[in-house]
């Protein structure tokens, strides 16, 4: 079902998009050479006590997930991407870490991801974080009334073939409200012109990720991590965002 947000209602979302994008950039900031994935979560986990939130992941157990998440945050590095479950691995010089980060304050729920470089970067790595980025900013301009689905996901499939990736449909952007996953999907790559209509109060997560040299992903042993078939890096990048008469409305953005 698609419920669309009033105005006054989206600005009750707003304190729930700051808190995801304080954790976002906590953990991020955090995550140095030597640091376990497992003080990430911990760090994340105490900003929810002391925030009176509610995490979206730990008792999270969809069709997909073999068990509940267990833990506050995803942690994917390197060739995992998506829903890495926090395990005890000490970060190493040249990590790609993505953070997916989603938090209930309020009744209302925020979703944002980042991807980033721990110590010395790759050129390559650098250059797969700027083109998911650069895919995000393509499918929130393209978030507006008038316009259908299929242009936020043709906005971002055109960023990444530019840079010569592929494009896995398999997991993607999806509807925010009281919950964190709903309706509609919203793809990593379609038609433009095609799809659900864009309208005022309708709130989604726009979340472009992409592999070096793949779109093939297969699920990790602990039946959570998503990692490419052929071991190369990936990132992700994602933010909530409303849509609105005028621009849209980036509830997650960062400081």
């Amino acid at each position: 079902m698609i419920e669309l947000r009033t105005p006054a209602e989206i600005e009750q979302m707003r304190p729930a998009g700051r808190f995801v994008a304080s954790v976002l950039e906590a953990t991020a900031a955090a995550a140095k050479v030597g640091v376990n994935l497992l003080e990430l979560d911990a760090l994340a986990h105490e900003m929810i006590r002391s925030a009176g939130a509610e995490s979206c992941y730990i008792d999270y157990h969809p069709s997909f997930g073999a068990s509940p998440f267990g833990k506050v945050i995803c942690t994917s590095v390197n060739d995992a991407v998506l829903h890495g479950l926090p395990f005890d691995y000490t970060l190493k010089d040249g990590d790609l870490l993505s953070l997916d980060f989603a938090a209930s304050v309020d009744g209302w729920v925020s979703d944002s991801a980042i991807s980033l470089v721990v110590g010395t970067p790759r050129e390559a790595d650098l250059r797969l974080i700027r083109t998911t980025e650069r895919a995000l900013e393509a499918g929130i301009a393209a978030a507006r009334p008038g316009n259908r689905i299929g242009d936020i996901s043709r906005a971002i499939a055109d960023v990444a073939r530019e840079q010569g990736y592929s494009i896995n449909t398999d997991f993607g952007g999806h509807g925010v409200g009281r919950t964190m996953h709903g309706d509609p999907h919203v793809p990593n790559n379609g038609r433009p012109g095609r799809g659900l209509p864009l309208r005022p109060g309708l709130v989604i997560a726009i979340e472009p990720w992409f592999l070096e040299t793949t779109d093939r992903i297969f699920t990790d042993p602990d039946g959570w991590t998503l990692r490419s078939a052929d071991g190369s890096r990936g990132s992700h990048s994602e933010h909530t965002v409303a849509i609105t008469d005028g621009d849209p409305i980036v509830l997650t953005a960062r400081s």
